[in-house]
């Protein structure tokens, strides 16, 4: 008998189950991709009955691969997309799930910053309004699906259904919350005050139960641990808002350590020991009992070079990954001041919901290879502007340690470094979602003390890239 941690990762599309040892090594990995609805524009919804099937999948397929007795299990973490919106019905049946790219309320997330709304909020959660901020998606549902809003017994986010689906209990937890806007950040509780200056104060009965991340959340159930081949019982932590994971299993636990992640969103964070900064910062998480994790994101990462993919390198022989192909013909251009740019505004931007993506400058000289550097470049330049912000509200950010699909890629974190002026670091586990969802998961049951333990003891820094073209970015950057 061994001692094992499950993490399970549930992204915008793919969910993940990965089993490591106490060491950090992955023992087992399974995966799925799901499907997105876009019944309008800018409607971007997932079904819950799929959702959790995948799960129960990959969970099952993990389990198999690794070949181990499920009672060797010791406790589950998971972590999740923020934000978006995830609903149960009055009888705890899925309801509605809607994802963190959708941008159908962006004209009412200017309403309710016109009405006054961010002056309220930000006080009391540090946050203003904006577009797939779960509770302005709750705003909009009230308003214009209102048969929808009625049918709601429970509303919270991804992880914390899949969460539901093991364990049977409606919760979520301290950083999926605030980094939705509706905890008190100094408190680090629930505020009616908030939901009230949505318009709904009674939304404030469909908010679950709240715990710690690292905290026991629940236990799996015979009807769980049937589906997925996991022992009856085993505990399941709160989890964490997967941005928040993603630092733990990348090793980011110390105050003033940064953390960014190239996902489908572009997130920029650092962990301070205050909620206090000269200018407010697009959001903000509690990172453990007592630090909070200060952010600037947006949706202008990883899902750029994905839709590259899926449009365009969809006729790859058998065995070549379109992706590496990508970036292989990125890398066959040298760092110029005279190149194409790329916006990456395919789901909005973080100011303006209805920016869109597009490539400019572009010669009758210029081929594949120079847009595809383009669009990497753009991703990483947005990055940067959010750690431009970050850093003129007192955020200080050092070397950096990067995460997310990007990181995998042999151009993108040099890339990076030569951008953002920054040394990047780059971990052994490409899975650092389901890693620090297992960190915590370990800390829940004693295993680890806490997060910075577990990330010790877990954690291997495996490639760094300091920048080699940061002059010839800032030019770019001028440009």
């Amino acid at each position: 008998m061994g001692d094992y941690l499950l993490g399970l990762d549930a992204g915008n599309t793919v969910i993940k189950a990965v089993i490591f040892d106490l060491d950090g090594r992955e023992i087992a990995h399974a995966a799925r991709e799901g499907h997105s609805r876009m019944p309008q524009p800018g409607h971007v919804e997932r079904d819950l009955v799929e959702f959790w099937d995948n799960a129960k999948a990959v969970i099952g397929d993990c389990i198999a691969g690794a070949g181990i007795d499920p009672r060797e299990i010791r406790a589950i973490g998971c972590a999740g997309h923020g934000n978006g919106l995830y609903a149960l019905d009055r009888s705890g049946a899925p309801l509605i799930g809607i994802q963190s790219i959708d941008t159908r309320a962006a004209a009412l997330a200017e309403e309710l910053e016109a009405a006054g709304v961010g002056d309220i909020t930000i006080e009391i959660g540090r946050q203003r309004p904006w577009p797939a901020q779960t509770p302005t998606l709750l705003a909009w549902l009230k308003r214009y699906q209102p048969e929808t809003f009625e049918k709601m017994g429970t509303v919270f986010l991804c992880k914390d259904y899949v969460t539901n689906r093991l364990t049977g209990e409606r919760v979520s937890d301290m950083s999926d919350m605030s980094g939705c806007g509706l905890l008190n950040l100094d408190s680090r509780d629930y505020d009616g005050r908030l939901l009230a200056a949505f318009g709904m104060p009674e939304g404030m009965a469909l908010l679950p139960r709240l715990v710690e991340s690292d905290a026991i959340a629940g236990h799996v159930t015979a009807a769980a641990a049937e589906s997925t081949g996991l022992a009856e019982g085993t505990p399941v932590v709160g989890g964490l808002f997967d941005v928040i994971a993603s630092a733990v299993g990348s090793g980011v636990t110390r105050t003033g350590a940064a953390s960014i992640i190239a996902g489908t969103w572009s997130i920029n964070q650092v962990i301070v020991g205050t909620t206090q900064l000269s200018r407010p910062v697009f959001m903000w998480s509690t990172f453990d009992r007592t630090r909070y994790m200060a952010m600037e994101n947006s949706a202008t990462s990883a899902a750029n070079l994905e839709w590259m993919v899926r449009e365009f390198f969809d006729d790859c022989p058998e065995g070549v990954s379109p992706f590496d192909r990508c970036c292989e013909l990125a890398a066959s251009v040298a760092p110029s001041a005279s190149a194409p740019f790329y916006h990456p505004f395919l789901y909005g931007a973080q100011t303006d919901g209805n920016a869109r993506a597009g490539f400019y400058a572009i010669g009758g000289w210029h081929g594949k290879p120079e847009l595809m550097r383009a669009v990497l470049e753009g991703v990483v330049f947005g990055h940067r502007w959010h750690l431009e912000r970050l850093s003129a509200a007192g955020v200080h950010v050092g070397d950096a340690i990067l995460s997310g699909g990007g990181s995998r890629s042999r151009i993108w974190p040099q890339i990076f470094a030569d951008i953002l002026g920054l040394t990047i670091r780059v971990t052994r586990s490409r899975e650092t979602g389901a890693l620090g969802a297992a960190i915590a998961a370990g800390t829940g049951v004693g295993i680890f003390s806490d997060f910075s333990d577990g990330a010790d003891r877990m954690v291997r820094i495996e490639r760094v890239c300091g920048a080699r073209h940061f002059e010839t970015a800032n030019l770019r950057r001028s440009l």
